[in-house]
Parts: structure tokens; sequence; C-alpha cells
């Protein structure tokens, strides 16, 4: 793998591999590097992984938005002349990649939607944003955000687990909360249900942040799509279960390899 490239808006991305592309979207507060294990992928599969508005090395941090970052995606495909990819998401990048899907359905080959989410009900939004300001607030020091965040999002608080989700974990405080506040704009319900491409959805049976129920209501609206939950995983498999999600991920785009 090369060292990361800087798109021509300024999108910072690894891009490597050979086989039909893939892109792999973080989750809200993650960097590109999160994807560490996955590059195993690139035996099979061009990958194309960026670091969202705000996020990682991007240096652009205005207009924060799942709007914004599925279109600075979209640029950057259409940048590299790519016709089509397949994309995953994970937790907000699953949003990121719905929009994906709504903005440019012609570049998407198939979706795996991975520990995500389509809609908040209104009633729930304040709330549930008044919490994470709480618990990841302007009082707490780095150290115990990460180590917050950390006990949200694993289930196995192994020491190694651990380091790897605070390695890769590094929230930029303004950014996460209006990141944070994007997701909670986001309602798909009625794009679910016209969703034409192969989808995979993915849900964690421990997963505290983004719990399974709601990967399953997604199910229920895509029509055709395939989900799978991941037992003993939290909202992290692709740290917590590498070996399985990998594999899960491998027989889903085989299968759409075959049929095309």
């Amino acid at each position: 793998m090369d060292k990361a490239k800087i798109s021509m808006f300024g999108m910072p991305y690894f891009h490597f591999g050979n086989g039909e592309p893939l892109v792999f979207i973080h989750g809200l507060g993650e960097v590109k590097e999160s994807w560490q294990s996955q590059f195993e992928l690139a035996n099979q599969y061009e990958l194309i992984i960026p670091d969202l508005r705000g996020h990682g090395e991007c240096t652009k941090t205005e207009g924060i938005s799942i709007q914004n970052f599925a279109a600075d995606v979209i640029n950057l495909l259409n940048e590299l002349k790519m016709e089509s990819a397949h994309i995953l998401g994970l937790s907000m990048g699953g949003a990121v990649a719905q929009e994906i899907y709504r903005q440019a359905p012609h570049l998407v080959r198939s979706l795996m939607l991975i520990s995500t989410f389509h809609f908040f009900p209104i009633a729930l939004r304040k709330p549930l944003f008044l919490l994470k300001k709480v618990r990841l607030g302007a009082t707490a020091t780095e150290d115990n955000l990460k180590e917050t965040a950390a006990k949200m999002s694993l289930y196995s608080w192994s020491e190694d687990n651990m380091n790897q989700f605070k390695h890769y974990f590094q929230p930029k405080r303004n950014i996460f909360l209006k990141s944070l506040k994007a997701c909670f704009q986001v309602n798909n319900i009625s794009l679910l249900t016209t969703i034409k491409v192969p989808t995979l959805i993915i849900g964690c049976q421990y997963d505290s942040v983004l719990p399974v129920w709601i990967q399953y209501c997604m199910h229920k609206l895509i029509p055709q799509s395939e989900f799978i939950i991941m037992r003993n995983s939290g909202h992290l498999a692709k740290l917590e279960a590498t070996n399985r999600f990998n594999q899960l991920l491998r027989k889903f785009l085989n299968r759409q390899k075959a049929a095309a």
C-alpha cells in the first residue's frame, strides 16, 4: 500500500489493490486507517478508503453533513474515473453509503451497510444528542473520551481491542458534534424501498451504539436484502471479529462477481 493520496477536492484517501472497486467508509470520529484489518481484501478488490470531511487528515471542515460526505466520495470516484463500485459503510459511514445511492445510484454496484441506521425518530434526536454530548462533552479529556467511546462500542474490553479502538478513534470535538447532529437528520425510510442493487446488512449481537433491531428494520425495507447478525460482537465487528467479518464480505462480494 502506498501513502495516502489527496484528491483534487482535498480528500485524503488510500487507493490500492486489484479487481473490482470497493469503497470503505469509516464511522463517526474514525479515520481511514481504521480499515487496516480489511486491507487484505486488496488481493481481490481495488480498495478506495477516504477520510471523510473533517476527519483524519482531511482539513476541509466546513459544510459537515451526510449529503456533503457522500458528495465528496462521489467526486472522488468520478475523479478516479470509476464507472461504479461496491460501497461499504460502517455506522455513520453506512448513512453516507445510503446517501451515495440517493445521489448517484449508477455508481453503486452493491451496498454493504454495517452496524448502521436509516432514521432516528424526532422524539429521540434531542435526548440522544444531549446524552452523547454529556458523555463526550467539553469537560472530558481526550483519554477519557476515548475510554468512554471504547466501552460503548466494544463487546470485549480486552487490552488489544481497547488499544486498537483508541488508535483509530480520533475525534475532533467540534467536528464530532456537528457530524452527530448530521446523523440525527437522516431519514431514509422512503429511500430504502427504492434500492435495487444487492445489499448486505450486518448487525452485531451486542451493539449498544446502534442496536441490531435497527438493521433488521432496514432489512425489512430494502427489497431482497441479505441480513446477518454477528454473534459475540459489539459495534465494531471489523475489529473484534476480523476473520468472520472479512469472510462475510468476501462471500457476499464473490457472489456478486459470479452473478455479473
